[in-house]
């Protein structure tokens, strides 16, 4: 083996070594790995070596290095599908996550104009107002209000939103789902949902915006979605024919 080959070797078995402590849980989400003099120490190799393997795990996006405070294990990613029509928290729940929905109000208010104008009501018509954060490994990651048209808002209003979809609660009152427009765009954190989210306001984020249509093409939700960027990643299958992405410049 020559001394390249060797060093190779030397920092991908400490990379893998440090993924496995990782990923059983070891070392936690958002925790900082012993420092660099520590760990060069403990695997018996130059801090040359060590930071080799850092970069390796860096890579794969399981550390974040912070200069002048140390390093820490990136906090876990979920995956926002655009392949499948299906509400947030079914779509993460079917990766595999463990996903909780606490319900921060909902009330039947006059619709903004905007929303007013994306669910084509009125001026003063009223809809209902559902707003919910979804918790992900332990900590907010998600904060989102939908705005549902009435009368099928007058069919779902009570149902227990903590255990069901909206569009669970949709197909429960009889509202068959056709279709979603959606937009997802970067942005940074609002003060109002930088309060849900535990966070400080102006980090980054994603935000969606979802019209949901009923099979007469009647749009029945309005969603707008508040997505951490440091715990969310947009992922796609891409095919010849099915999925749309349209990319434009942002306004």
């Amino acid at each position: 083996m020559t001394p390249d080959a060797g060093h190779e070797a030397r920092y991908r078995a400490i990379a893998a070594d440090l993924a496995t402590k990782i990923r059983s849980g070891h070392y936690a989400p958002g925790e900082a790995l012993p420092p660099q003099r520590e760990l060069s120490a403990s695997y018996g190799v130059t801090l040359m070596t060590l930071r080799h393997a850092l970069r390796e795990l860096s890579d794969e996006r399981l550390i974040v290095q912070r200069p002048g405070k140390g390093t820490f294990v990136a906090p876990p990613h979920l995956a926002y599908q655009l392949d499948s029509l299906r509400s947030l928290a079914d779509d993460l729940r079917g990766q595999g996550h463990d996903v909780r929905t606490e319900v921060i109000g909902r009330a039947v208010r006059k619709a903004p104009a905007g929303i007013a104008a994306e669910l084509r009501l009125r001026p003063g018509d009223s809809a209902l107002r559902l707003e919910r954060v979804r918790e992900f490994a332990g900590r907010p990651a998600v904060h989102q209000v939908s705005w549902v048209r009435r009368p099928v808002a007058d069919a779902i209003r009570d149902r227990d939103f903590t255990a069901v979809s909206l569009y669970t609660a949709l197909a429960d009152a009889g509202v068959a789902v056709a279709r979603a427009s959606e937009v997802v765009r970067p942005g940074l954190l609002d003060a109002a949902a930088a309060r849900h989210l535990h966070e400080a306001p102006g980090g980054p984020v994603l935000v969606s915006t979802r019209i949901t249509y009923a099979l007469d093409a009647t749009p029945v939700v309005s969603d707008h979605a508040t997505i951490l960027g440091s715990m969310m990643e947009i992922r796609t299958e891409r095919a010849a024919t099915g999925l749309s992405l349209t990319w434009g410049a942002t306004s």
